[in-house]
């Protein structure tokens, strides 16, 4: 991609997500370094009040500044010491943040969340509702996963996948994922300009070593920024230390890896369904209703083959082919029982299969449908 289609695509952002790991706040020693933080604020700052753009920061070292304060070895194992640690470490954390974007008159409006913040449809709703309001009133929301009472999570796992959910649930226009590295290196150590497609090539360039103290690592920024592709936004990772990084990656200049969205962008609905909603069940179709499916034709019952999970009427489940592809991912109008009752017929079988008038002729309406792309 020419410095030009780059400066072209970032051009009309208005709305950014950016996610800091933990290596990039804390200086060689573990603590966090109040130099990097304000640097950060005074960007995001800047992009605001010259730019009118609207950040949402989603802010990893919790646990690396409460690993600090209390002299400890290591970041611990154990999830008792993880989330004693991080209820230390994040007062430290927002004091800093508070202080970096007082002298630009803006407030650090903390928001700490859990897997369910996300998976349940009515707390994922008030939760971009929040991050508006924050916004509306001349505060930066600073996320992060609520460590201290998370048994699943500090295994989310790691901020960036949280940062991707985020993106999708508000519509960002790009993600931006800071790490201490330049971006995606190829087989050469050098950086990888763009990225169109994610695929077992690209997946290959991952190394495997990840920090003391952080949870993530380059594997877990391609996923996360996997998912904000297809929903089909742009993500950049950039090195988080590198200075004025945020004004120079918004104006365009060749920094970092650019990964390049598909042209067409999901609904917000669609993007809760099929990328963050984490499915109860499962349903296997056959060829016929693979086709249909990506016909844009609603799940009958006559094309499913086996249900697995556990699920009720208005859960998520996956649709996956006899081979075991994910072929789509939707809200059921059964549970998982009744679907066993009526696999394989026809819905003028329904009435007496269930014994019951009242029934729907999908198993999965097409409005309830996000389809992936086919091989």
């Amino acid at each position: 991609m020419m410095a030009q289609d780059r400066q072209q695509l970032l051009a009309n952002v208005s709305s950014v997500v950016v996610k800091i790991g933990t290596q990039a706040l804390c200086d060689a020693a573990g603590r966090l370094d109040t130099g990097i933080i304000e640097g950060i604020a005074a960007d995001i700052a800047s992009l605001q009040r010259e730019r009118g753009i609207k950040v949402a920061l989603v802010s990893s070292g919790a646990i690396g500044a409460g690993v600090a304060k209390m002299n400890l070895p290591r970041r611990p194992r154990d999830l008792p010491m993880l989330q004693a640690t991080a209820a230390v470490g994040q007062s430290l954390l927002m004091n800093l943040f508070a202080a970096a974007f007082g002298p630009h008159n803006l407030h650090a409006g903390q928001i700490l969340v859990t897997r369910e913040d996300f998976e349940n449809r009515l707390r994922y709703l008030n939760l971009r509702n929040c991050i508006h309001a924050l916004q509306a009133c001349n505060a930066v929301p600073i996320i992060n996963e609520n460590d201290a009472v998370s048994v699943d999570e500090v295994r989310f796992g790691d901020n960036d996948l949280i940062a991707a959910h985020v993106t999708n649930l508000i519509r960002a226009d790009l993600l931006v994922l800071l790490s201490v590295v330049d971006g995606l290196l190829d087989e050469r150590g050098m950086v990888r300009d763009v990225v169109n497609e994610m695929d077992a090539q690209v997946m290959q360039l991952v190394r495997p070593e990840k920090s003391a103290r952080g949870s993530g690592g380059m594997s877990g920024k391609l996923i996360a920024a996997g998912t904000v592709k297809t929903a089909g936004e742009p993500v950049i990772i950039a090195n988080g230390k590198s200075p004025g990084i945020l004004r120079r990656v918004l104006a365009g200049e060749p920094v970092g890896t650019l990964i390049v969205p598909p042209a067409k962008r999901l609904s917000s609905r669609s993007r809760w369904i099929g990328l963050t909603a984490r499915e109860r069940g499962s349903i296997v179709v056959d060829g016929g209703c693979v086709a249909a499916l990506r016909d844009n034709k609603s799940l009958l019952a006559s094309g499913i083959i086996r249900v697995g999970g556990d699920f009720e009427p208005g859960d998520p489940v996956v649709i996956v082919d006899e081979a075991g592809q994910t072929v789509a991912r939707g809200l059921s109008n059964y549970s998982r029982e009744d679907v066993e009752k009526i696999k394989g017929h026809k819905s003028r079988d329904f009435a007496a299969l269930l014994a019951s008038e009242n029934y729907y002729d999908e198993v999965v309406h097409r409005d309830d449908l996000v389809i992936y792309a086919g091989p």
